[in-house]
């Protein structure tokens, strides 16, 4: 599978409410490095195997409730969240995984192409640790089809993510 790369905001395939947003955060550079996939890239699998790098290396963008109240939880594509962790970090009394419709009602994007920042509403955020692990990371660029690249440590700045260990602990 090849990828496109773009030059600009229009060309570039992404959301354009996730294009406006990289405007808005001084980002524009990225256009350039926005990744289109003619295949999707919905899951973090199908991301690694088209970028061709580590599944770890992929950022997904999850939504989840707590207590009703949505939160963006970031977390490499390589492990699962714990949810009774992000429980203990919010203090709340229930965290679930969002429905379909609260993903595109809070983010403005649909399930497999949701952003780390970008949104519709201004949601709190965490984001693991293990994101950390890597140099550069791969996340969604607002459709299945469209990947960009960033540095952990400023996509999480940029997402307004609190850093947390919230992965699921292998045995």
């Amino acid at each position: 599978m090849t990828a496109t790369a773009a030059t600009d905001a229009e060309g570039s395939g992404a959301h354009p409410r996730f294009a406006a947003a990289l405007e808005e955060l001084g980002l524009g550079e990225l256009h350039a490095e926005i990744r289109r996939f003619p295949d999707a890239t919905r899951t973090a699998a199908e991301a690694a195997a088209a970028i061709g790098c580590e599944l770890s290396q992929i950022c997904k963008s999850l939504i989840f409730a707590a207590d009703g109240v949505p939160v963006l939880v970031l977390m490499d594509g390589a492990s699962r969240v714990d949810v009774e962790r992000v429980r203990q970090e919010l203090g709340a009394q229930k965290v679930t995984r969002a429905k379909a419709d609260v993903v595109r009602e809070t983010t403005g994007y649909a399930i497999g192409g949701v952003p780390p920042f970008g949104h519709r509403t201004k949601t709190r955020v965490l984001a693991d640790r293990s994101l950390l692990d890597h140099d550069v990371v791969w996340a969604a660029a607002g459709t299945p089809h469209t990947v960009f690249p960033m540095e952990p440590k400023a996509l999480a700045a940029r997402a307004g993510a609190a850093l947390v260990d919230v992965r699921e602990q292998t045995s």
